[in-house]
């Protein structure tokens, strides 16, 4: 199984603690839209024939493309890779885009899951990160897109937030129950370099992200998901039994995926990833006047792949397989992994079940921490 993320780099305007590739000008929409035709064509063997199960719109902000601009991206995916097998279509989208009028031109498309970007239902903390909805905007799209016959729905959310009271994050989920969704993903709001929120806290603008009211709303997050029927099965997502985020799901398992458009990453499910320039010109001129990609690939050792398996499956509620670490890299690493482990064991904050070494609720807030004590 495989499966196909497509970058949409563009977005009205510019959350304040973003750091992933985008551009508030639609300038070279239509020149990158035709050169992610074209790479998809260029990249039709990258997955060797693997049956593609999951295709993924991210961003950026996809639900700025209308239905038919989607559509001429199925179209062609599917006219490449064999997709009888397909389950899972995500288009994420931001609230105010969720108008009644182009939830129901997406019925036309295989679009089957939306990835709502919410962050928070209090207005505040909206206005503190920029984003172009409010909460009334929130409520509505995740109604109407349930209305239109969508049911197949995820939100994000962000704790930590200056100002967020543990009330008002036990707010926040409480509309996961209300609204009966069946998956959502949340996370620590983190000050990543070369974002305007960096730049506030530098000059002083703005309070800077205190990491003790984060690890607290952390442990609320994670009782208050249990207590409404989710499962935690990756550090930052829940979902009803069986209802996991199949696309991502396979990212944590190591399964092959294609990326295409600016900044997308790939990875052929062995040793080699690649990743597209961080430039909507450039990409769309390599591809489109010189016919090739502009990328660059790294072939991963043994060692950097042992430590992303470990670095990914410590996160997921499946965990650390030591039997195949000792499969795939040797019995002398398994041992050497577990034996590294007895610390976080006897701490509490890993259990070793099935032979496989698996976070507690304790161990989760260290996570990284653990990972990296870990790797070879």
């Amino acid at each position: 199984m495989a499966g196909i993320y497509l970058h949409i780099p563009f977005c009205r305007q510019a959350c304040t603690y973003c750091n992933f590739h985008f551009s508030t000008s639609l300038k070279y929409k239509d020149d990158v839209l035709h050169a992610m035709h074209k790479e998809l064509e260029l990249q039709r063997n990258f997955l060797a024939g693997l049956p593609v199960e999951t295709i993924y719109f991210g961003g950026g902000t996809p639900s700025l493309l209308s239905a038919d601009e989607l559509n001429r991206l199925f179209e062609h995916i599917f006219q490449l890779f064999p997709v009888n097998e397909l389950k899972e279509c995500t288009l994420e989208a931001n609230p105010d885009d969720l108008t009644n009028a182009y939830l129901k031109s997406l019925r036309s498309t295989p679009v089957n899951r939306f990835s709502i970007g919410v962050q928070s239902f209090k207005d505040s903390d909206l206005r503190y990160m920029n984003r172009a909805h409010n909460a009334g905007q929130a409520d509505y799209a995740i109604k109407a897109a349930q209305d239109a016959g969508f049911t197949n729905i995820t939100i994000d959310l962000i704790y930590g937030t200056p100002g967020l009271t543990d009330a008002d994050w036990k707010h926040n989920l409480k509309q996961v129950r209300e609204l009966q969704l069946p998956h959502f993903s949340s996370y620590a709001l983190t000050v990543e370099e070369n974002t305007a929120l960096h730049h506030k806290i530098k000059t002083k603008k703005t309070a800077p992200v205190d990491n003790e009211q984060s690890a607290a709303q952390f442990e609320i997050l994670m009782e208050q998901a249990e207590a409404m029927g989710f499962e935690h099965y990756e550090i930052s997502n829940f979902a009803k039994p069986f209802q996991y985020a199949v696309h991502n799901t396979n990212y944590w398992k190591g399964l092959p995926y294609l990326g295409i458009g600016p900044s997308a990453h790939s990875f052929d499910g062995e040793n080699t990833r690649s990743w597209n320039i961080a430039n909507n010109a450039t990409y769309a001129k390599a591809l489109l006047q010189d016919g090739k990609r502009a990328y660059e690939e790294e072939k991963l050792t043994q060692e950097e792949h042992l430590n992303e398996y470990i670095m990914t499956s410590l996160r997921t509620m499946w965990g650390c397989d030591l039997a195949k670490i000792a499969g795939e890299w040797g019995h002398d690493q398994a041992k050497d992994i577990e034996k590294s482990s007895a610390e976080y064991q006897e701490r509490n904050w890993v259990v070793v079940k099935d032979d496989k070494l698996i976070l507690t609720p304790a161990g989760k807030l260290f996570a990284d921490r653990i990972a990296g004590d870990l790797f070879v």
